[in-house]
């Protein structure tokens, strides 16, 4: 629309007069909008509000019968108005990149982490991961990490932040290597009445590893299982996989081990109860203490 172009403009409303809102009548409100420009670039609209009868859309001059009618009419108008006026141009909802940081590393020292050159976590160590953060997206920025004690990079990386898409900022330092990997993950829920995960094997003490999603824990369940996840390779990440959700517990074992009730070298999890949608993320490193298979941590990526 040009500046100084008048414009019409009309909206439906409910008229309920005397009469309630169960037996409301229809009116119809018609705005005449001209804009000129302010002097900060903006756009200023002056309108009139006039009624019109709904089936003839014959104007009248004399002042509407339902207060009501006028309040509504005043507000949409107002609304108009202060969506065409003002110095500040608000174009809604701006997309967000979400990162967060694991850190799966066994030697490195106390961490911090900078994305774009900004700190955004700080003294981390293993097994920790931090709530997603909101950054703009872009095509190309750098990712460092160094320790709490000084500013010298131990790994860089570049990555790209998506608008609308959830990342992971992934620390390892397997065979004294520190390196920094840039994952994406899912960032919409899983099916209706399903749930699903994708594992992270940072345990190279124990290699690769088998996963299960079980109802139970007995010889009868043991015996009847079968992997979701196999021969998962230390340093690799699965992709998500999708399980139907119930209450269940997770199974990690070296890859190829017979479940029994009786091993001691079967991690399993508090018994999870999934109702459908959940996204989760699994770290699994070799144990802080001898006696436990694998040191297990869950991050929820959705729900």
């Amino acid at each position: 629309m040009n500046e100084g172009e008048p414009r019409r403009c009309a909206a439906w409303f409910l008229h309920a007069g005397r009469t309630g809102w169960m037996r409301a009548m229809r009116r119809f409100c018609c705005f005449t909008i001209k804009q000129r420009r302010d002097g900060c670039g903006g756009i200023i609209a002056r309108m009139r509000v006039q009624r019109m009868d709904g089936q003839s859309g014959r104007q009248r001059g004399r002042r509407m019968r339902s207060k009501s009618a006028l309040g509504l009419c005043a507000v949409l108008s107002l609304a108009v108005a202060l969506g065409l006026a003002g110095c500040e141009h608000v174009q809604g909802y701006s997309a967000v990149s979400l990162v967060r940081v694991i850190d799966a590393s066994y030697n490195a020292p106390a961490l911090n982490v900078y994305i774009g050159g900004s700190l955004v976590a700080t003294n981390l160590g293993q097994g920790e991961i931090t709530p997603y953060g909101t950054y703009g997206p872009t095509a190309s920025t750098k990712i460092s990490v160094t320790s709490t004690q000084n500013t010298n990079a131990l790994v860089t990386t570049t990555g790209t932040l998506q608008a609308n898409q959830s990342s992971s900022v992934l620390i390892t330092d397997i065979n004294a290597t520190y390196q920094v990997t840039l994952l994406a993950d899912q960032s919409t829920p899983a099916p209706s009445g399903h749930s699903a995960y994708r594992v992270l094997n940072q345990a190279p003490s124990t290699g690769p590893v088998d996963v299960y999603f079980l109802a139970g824990t007995t010889a009868a369940d043991y015996a009847a299982a079968k992997p979701v996840i196999t021969s998962l390779a230390v340093g690799a990440t699965s992709g998500y996989v999708t399980i139907p959700s119930s209450t269940l517990y997770m199974v990690i074992v070296a890859a190829g081990t017979t479940l029994t009730t009786t091993s001691t070298s079967i991690y399993v999890s508090p018994a999870q109860t999934l109702i459908g949608g959940e996204v989760r993320t699994v770290l699994v490193v070799d144990p802080l203490v001898t006696s436990q298979p694998v040191q297990v941590y869950i991050a929820k990526d959705v729900n």
